[in-house]
């Protein structure tokens, strides 16, 4: 998965009698953070980013701009500036101008009588903060757990915005049957996230499709049958042998594409020109989201159905956020107040993985059943993935609009196992040849209804709430977290 460089300095006093003593003592504290960082950073993959360290403390005019000039060198994207003593707060200036004030600062120290780091910070943050420089402040010792969580979330956050700040996406057709809440909008997006488009003519899908080997396609093919068995529900007409076999080059076309323009993530329209001359576009938006496909594991490559744009967006930065997790698309379906359960389902788009929450594709699969394309939608024909979401701690999110200014709502939650009778009573109240994910979320029905922007909602297994928090305070974006204990207010109240 994509990471970026991190910095991390130190602020020192300029006096030389002074960081002649504590130099070497300021580097070890340097140092600590470091091997921290480089230990605690590893995502799904075993990758991490690099950590550049500062050669020596910053302590001169001269010294700010060298080590400034080391970062742009080693190319990093975000600093973390520590403070283990007093420092001189003006030295900031020749750094961070030389560096570059527009990346993510955190300003990290310790709590010292003795060596008053944190007086630093705050005179030095203090004056960053004056000329209109977004940073964020932790203070505490290196070995304390909370003061370590608290580092840990602010560098994935960051490291979400400067993966994202130069990622492009692909958006085949353009948002699907008018959903204006998907659209990609272009200047705030640009503005907050440094993510832009490009624009696909779901054409060139189906053209691709055409120079697909067949030997790939029948691969793809042995392997669902393989895995599935008795559980391709053929009938004969939406789904046969040959409409499977046209979503699996879908996939194809649409992965070779994606690779060919160099996409970092994509939205596929599908409705209406796919679905009713083409095939259902589920198995292809599956497959793409999923750790692994025929040839082995892989990467998910986050696709949104109906190329909702911001749905795309929020599952970019929960894929990163995560570590590169696969994330989930669903529609916002049905609420059951007597359970407290929401039914979260959609035809497509939920990555085969939140079966059984493994790996191995082989685990998942056995609790997949591939139904025959609901007609009366989809014409074209194709299958349908049917499954239910392991229980698991789930974030839920989404990056939403008011007045042209991006906010993101995020929910604590959980997907539910729930007895066999009630799962299939639920489902019947919407579509049971769909995937679903029966949910709790640590909010009330009326305020998700008051706050939340759109009728797709996004999750990924885990608890990543706070570093949202730090993701979107980085970004410059209001963050809504839903609580039971907390009352909201009405979107216009919150952003003014």
């Amino acid at each position: 998965m994509k990471h970026t460089p991190i910095g991390i300095v130190m602020m020192n006093d300029e006096r030389e009698h002074v960081w002649r003593v504590n130099e070497k003592e300021n580097m070890t504290v340097l140092s600590q953070w470091a091997n921290f960082l480089q230990n605690n950073l590893n995502d799904k993959t075993g990758g991490s980013p690099e950590i550049v360290i500062g050669s020596e403390t910053i302590k001169s005019i001269s010294v700010a701009r060298k080590i400034g000039e080391q970062l742009v060198r080693a190319n990093c994207k975000q600093v973390i500036m520590c403070y283990n003593v007093w420092n001189f707060p003006y030295l900031v200036w020749p750094f961070i101008q030389t560096f570059g004030i527009d990346k993510p600062i955190l300003s990290l120290s310790n709590n010292n009588g003795a060596y008053p780091g944190n007086v630093g910070l705050l005179a030095t943050d203090g004056a960053l903060r004056q000329v209109g420089i977004r940073t964020h402040r932790i203070v505490g010792d290196v070995n304390n757990p909370e003061v370590q969580k608290n580092v840990i979330n602010w560098v994935i956050a960051s490291q979400a915005l400067t993966s994202i700040k130069n990622d492009v996406y692909g958006c085949y057709g353009g948002h699907s049957m008018g959903m204006e809440t998907g659209y990609f909008h272009l200047v705030p997006t640009i503005k907050h996230f440094g993510t832009t488009v490009c624009q696909i003519d779901q054409l060139l899908l189906v053209k691709t499709m055409e120079k697909i080997p067949s030997e790939e396609v029948e691969k793809g093919f042995q392997w669902f049958t393989k895995m599935l068995g008795n559980r391709i529900l053929y009938d004969g007409k939406m789904l046969t042998p040959e409409t499977l076999k046209r979503q699996i080059t879908l996939y194809l076309a649409m992965k070779k594409i994606n690779q060919e323009y160099g996409f970092d993530f994509c939205g596929l329209k599908g409705q209406r020109e796919l679905t009713e001359h083409i095939c259902l576009g589920d198995i292809p938006e599956m497959l793409m989201n999923d750790p692994y496909d025929w040839n082995g594991n892989k990467e998910p490559f986050v696709c949104a159905t109906e190329a909702d744009s911001y749905a795309a967006l929020t599952m970019q930065i929960l894929k990163y956020i995560s570590g590169g997790l696969p994330v989930l698309f669903m529609d916002v379906r049905l609420y059951h107040p007597d359970l407290d359960v929401w039914d979260f389902c959609n035809s497509g788009n939920h990555s085969s993985f939140y079966a059984s929450l493994s790996n191995n594709p082989a685990d998942n699969f056995a609790k997949i059943t591939l139904h025959p394309a609901l007609e009366f939608y989809f014409k074209a024909g194709g299958a349908s993935v049917e499954f239910n979401a392991a229980p698991c701690p789930l974030t839920f999110a989404r990056l939403g609009l008011w007045d042209d200014k991006p906010y993101m709502v995020i929910i604590k939650g959980e997907s539910l196992s729930l007895p066999e009778d009630v799962r299939k009573k639920i489902n019947s109240e919407t579509d049971p040849t769909w995937p679903h994910v029966h949910a709790r979320l640590n909010c009330n029905f009326s305020d998700f209804l008051k706050i939340f922007p759109s009728n797709h909602i996004i999750a990924v297994s885990g608890d990543y709430v706070n570093t949202l928090r730090y993701f979107c305070d980085i970004c410059g974006i209001h963050a809504i977290v839903l609580d039971k204990n907390t009352q909201v207010a009405n979107i216009w109240e919150v952003i003014k």
